[in-house]
């Protein structure tokens, strides 16, 4: 099964400067870039069957991960 890519630079490669200024210079933006990378990587082993969870826990997973994108994208949005 091909895995797609959902780290934020795949996501949003326009804000591919903001992202980087912000996970510096911003120690709450970091936290949510990193658990939201850290699910990512949870998620795409699920999804190869490397980690076996039950359809629910995925599902569960990948609306965190969307909530954590929605967010972290609100946040490189307002200041730019």
């Amino acid at each position: 099964m091909s895995v797609e890519h959902h780290d934020l630079i795949h996501e949003f490669p326009e804000l591919k400067n903001r992202i980087h200024e912000m996970k510096v210079g911003d120690k709450h933006f970091r936290r949510l870039f990193d658990e939201y990378h850290d699910l990512t990587r949870n998620i795409e082993k699920m999804e190869d069957e490397v980690t076996p969870v039950t359809t629910r826990t995925e599902e569960d997973a990948k609306v965190r991960r969307v909530h954590l994108k929605d967010e972290l994208y609100r946040m490189l949005t307002a200041a730019a």
